[in-house]
């Protein structure tokens, strides 16, 4: 933009300085994400349960699931193991990881609920079919393991499926959008219950996974209601001051 303007302005006075192509290295730039309301992810729920095998139906229902609640990447929910799960503590560990990193996060008791209905289902239907049981949490309708260009392939075709596909803000939904939907939905729970949002910025960093909370700022976009609460918040920090 500048240089063209230089450009422009060269035309009436020839001593204007056009910068050179090549000057600044190109920015990085990033898809915006679109934030799944808890309505869409009911909406992208009910159309897994619509899939053609039973299986296959139970299978991405709860990986969307689990992507929903956790924030968790697609590939690591494609690497889970069966012994990954510990069921008595419910912790899910996470291995090989970004930068082949691993870590455990603790989830909610209804989150192993449904996982355990999940993993009973599962064998019940590997069990039928003949097929023996891998190491694979996760498993696709013949018994192997779901790779992430399966499940982002899939999770793309069930939101075109759906309205999602055709959103008013013209950015289309993508599975890896569920960690930003958690990332931004975990802070606008702090804010609304006053929590100290800067102090537990570490924590929902080391959930996600990234090595320091400047990376977890990636995922926390300008969602308008959060804005908002950051505003509020900013606006009672002035007020309390002398």
């Amino acid at each position: 933009v500048v240089r063209g303007f230089a450009r422009y302005l060269s035309a009436f006075d020839p001593a204007t300085e056009v910068p050179p192509t090549g000057l600044l290295p190109p920015g990085t730039r990033r898809i915006t994400p679109y934030l799944f309301s808890e309505a869409d992810i009911d909406v992208l729920l009910a159309a897994a349960d619509r899939l053609t095998t039973a299986l296959s139906a139970d299978t991405f229902h709860s990986v969307i699931a689990l992507l929903s609640v956790t924030g968790m990447r697609v590939g690591e929910t494609a690497g889970l193991d069966r012994a990954d799960i510990d069921w008595e503590e419910g912790l899910i560990t996470i291995r090989h990881a970004k930068f082949d990193k691993s870590r455990q996060i603790p989830v909610h008791g209804t989150t192993m609920a449904a996982l355990a209905g999940y993993a009973q289902r599962r064998d019940a239907a590997l069990a039928a079919k003949g097929k023996a049981n891998g190491p694979s949490f996760f498993v696709s309708n013949t018994g192997t393991r779901l790779t992430a260009q399966r499940i982002s392939t899939n999770i793309g075709f069930l939101i075109r499926e759906t309205d999602l596909w055709n959103t008013s803000t013209g950015r289309r939904p993508r599975a890896h959008d569920l960690r930003h939907s958690f990332a931004v939905r975990t802070l606008l729970d702090w804010y609304r219950t006053g929590a100290d949002v800067n102090q537990r910025l570490p924590l929902l960093s080391t959930y996600l996974g990234h090595v320091k909370p400047a990376h977890t700022y990636w995922y926390l976009h300008a969602a308008p209601e959060l804005m908002a609460l950051a505003a509020q918040r900013l606006d009672e920090y002035r007020q309390d001051k002398p």
